[in-house]
């Protein structure tokens, strides 16, 4: 029903930056939030950062002040900017949002594939 297709991992040096952007599509009546979460290599899933419907931002306390998350210019979409990126940033990136379908009144959550961010140092 809902998609998310996440862009713009890759692989940078440490210092570096790098735009990740995620697009949901679908049957979407209402977004609630849209988040990114990591999962590194024998670690569990952890948030990263996340934008609410009335633009309110939390983020994690390893990112604060190098990452900011946003909107994109189409509905839907969340770009999430890393500056001065870590090798402990190192991780598979997924979106994730929290949404109110056009064929159910309950709220469900979908999950994109992943983009894969590796920082070398």
């Amino acid at each position: 029903q809902v998609q998310l297709v996440e862009f713009g991992g890759g692989l940078v040096q440490a210092g570096g930056s790098l735009r990740l952007s995620c697009a949901a599509s679908g049957s979407i009546w209402k977004m609630h939030a849209m988040r990114w979460y990591r999962q590194a290599p024998g670690k569990q899933r952890e948030l990263v950062a996340g934008i609410t419907s009335d633009d309110s931002t939390n983020y994690a306390d390893s990112v604060k002040g190098r990452f900011t998350i946003s909107r994109g210019g189409a509905q839907n979409t969340v770009i999430l900017q890393m500056n001065s990126l870590k090798s402990e940033d190192t991780a598979v990136y997924y979106c994730n949002a929290q949404v109110v379908t056009t064929t159910s009144i309950h709220q469900s959550e979908y999950w994109g594939q992943g983009t894969q961010v590796t920082v070398s140092s």
